[in-house]
């Protein structure tokens, strides 16, 4: 016997299994014991009762339906399989070869960065002395930005692919159960390193190549045809197919794409702040409550506004997190955020962002198609200079950015690199904050406290998404004019997160396989 049930519950009743099973009990008259598995789960704090919604499946223990999840077998490959390079190992390229060996084809991953457990030494001396690797760092490496971007699975992009396999992918290397149930799933920045290394022992075993600290620095092309690659100026590889999947942070391949003349486009994206609250704050608001108990999850929010004919929004928001320091050259700084699984640090940060179209960035517009891209380099480097050429951040109080004041101290906060007072006008363009303070006073007149004098402003949020798009057919995912070029993921501005990321690479190997 099989009921599919939804049930909403008081918060502190869902740890507390006599209560939930007695909930239960209720919607279904049926002979005893009977098992359950969650489903769906997500929070609502519209009142003062915090409850939980549920999706529950209730079954027989005798007719046990829950599909038994088992690491996804990958049958060796065939010597003489035909073979596809794969550029960058972020989640486009490691579900892309995940894919491409259950059709039997050979994949060749390469990355200019190093395996995830070597990049952790690069990401503290990027935080403690301030060095940038630029091969290695919190965007470049295995893993990709994904690694250490907090690794939440929430995503709308459900027209894309199968969610699902995604996150059942996940679990199956590693990843909390949870995350298929959980209406926001995340993994936790702490857990991915661990996710990332069976997926590339999985790959290996399989038959497939994974090569670290090898750069593509050239396309080999014999007319609008793809023959290989250059890795570190001078080895070659030879292939007819490549998956390009090198991130938004690669400008040196939206570069050498324009050097070669091969087609990419300007595409808008959004650039702001990082703002960071004291977590009590947030859980106060949205719970309700003084202090959150243990039964609860760090509290979140999501806001949006429109200020002058343009939306104005919150991004990549971690409760419980981290901010980091994102540069991937010399001469810039970049922020971005991320939470541990357990979000148990005193923080909360979000993106505060305003959407760049080219007609804001006039002067840029004899750079074409990487327009976009030299404004966004410009935006870091004044960043980095403000703040003293290290990859200390310029930061200033919400209630003095928005009162147009320097700010005498600042307060503490999660960017261990470090904070220097700076007019957050003096490197943001007038476009960017002037909306910025209009949305704030909004958000405040939405989330009481929310204007508080111990927010932080620390700038720039410049890496929402690419500021190019690399052009590809509809069916065939080819670039239109290199055949054997497939642009994929988020470097190549067809994603936009972690899921959406993995499912393009997952779309690209399966167009493959088919031809």
């Amino acid at each position: 016997m099989l009921k599919i049930v939804e049930l909403t519950i008081p918060a502190q009743d869902f740890q507390n299994e006599p209560a939930l099973i007695a909930s239960l009990k209720k919607l279904w008259n049926a002979p005893q014991p009977f098992g359950y598995r969650i489903l769906r789960k997500s929070i609502d704090s519209r009142s003062r009762t915090i409850l939980f919604n549920l999706k529950v499946e209730l079954f027989d223990l005798d007719n046990h339906p829950t599909k038994q999840l088992e690491n996804r077998y990958l049958a060796p490959l065939k010597a003489n399989s035909p073979h596809v390079i794969i550029a960058g190992t972020g989640p486009a390229g490691l579900f892309a070869a995940l894919r491409l060996i259950e059709l039997g084809i050979k994949p060749i991953l390469i990355d200019r960065g190093k395996d995830v457990r070597s990049r952790r030494r690069d990401l503290a001396v990027l935080n403690k002395e301030h060095v940038v690797n630029p091969e290695s760092n919190y965007c470049f490496g295995e893993g990709g930005a994904g690694t250490y971007s907090d690794g939440k699975l929430y995503t709308r992009s459900s027209k894309r692919g199968n969610i699902e396999r995604i996150l059942r992918t996940f679990v199956e290397f590693g990843a909390d159960e949870s995350i298929l149930s959980d209406a926001h799933p995340h993994i936790g920045t702490n857990k991915l390193p661990d996710i990332i290394t069976a997926m590339r022992e999985a790959i290996i075993r399989a038959g497939g190549e994974v090569h670290f600290n090898t750069k593509l620095t050239d396309f080999i092309l014999e007319g609008n045809e793809l023959k290989g690659v250059v890795v570190n100026e001078k080895n070659v590889l030879k292939a007819d197919k490549l998956i390009l999947a090198t991130g938004h942070s690669a400008t040196d391949i939206f570069e050498l794409l324009d050097k070669r003349k091969i087609e990419i486009e300007f595409k808008s994206f959004a650039l702001g702040v990082r703002i960071e609250h004291p977590q009590k704050l947030i859980d106060r608001f949205q719970y309700h409550i003084d202090e959150r108990p243990d039964y609860l999850p760090a509290a979140s929010y999501s806001v949006v506004e429109q200020v002058d004919g343009r939306g104005v929004y919150s991004f990549c928001m971690c409760p419980g997190g981290i901010i980091a320091p994102c540069a991937t050259e010399n001469e810039q700084v970049v922020t971005n955020g991320w939470s541990p699984s357990k979000r148990n640090n005193p923080w909360a940060n979000s993106g505060i962002v305003v959407p760049v179209s080219i007609e804001d960035i006039e002067q840029y517009q004899q750079y074409g198609a990487l327009a976009g891209m030299r404004f966004q380099r410009d935006v870091e480097k004044k960043c980095w200079e403000a703040a003293g050429r290290t990859q200390a951040v310029p930061a200033q109080r919400l209630t003095d950015f928005i009162a147009g004041r320097k700010s005498e101290n600042l307060p503490s906060c999660s960017y261990i690199p470090g904070l220097v007072s700076v007019q957050l006008d003096q490197v943001l363009p007038e476009f960017i904050t002037g909306r910025l303070k209009k949305a704030f006073v909004a958000f405040g007149k939405k989330i009481p406290g929310y204007l508080s004098p111990d927010a932080v402003l620390v700038a720039p949020e410049s890496r929402t998404s690419s500021p190019v798009r690399i052009p590809r057919n509809t069916d065939s995912c080819e670039h239109p004019h290199i055949k054997g070029l497939f642009p994929c993921g988020e470097g190549a501005g067809y994603a936009g997160g972690i899921v959406s990321a993995a499912m393009d690479g997952e779309r690209i190997a399966d167009v493959i396989g088919i031809n």
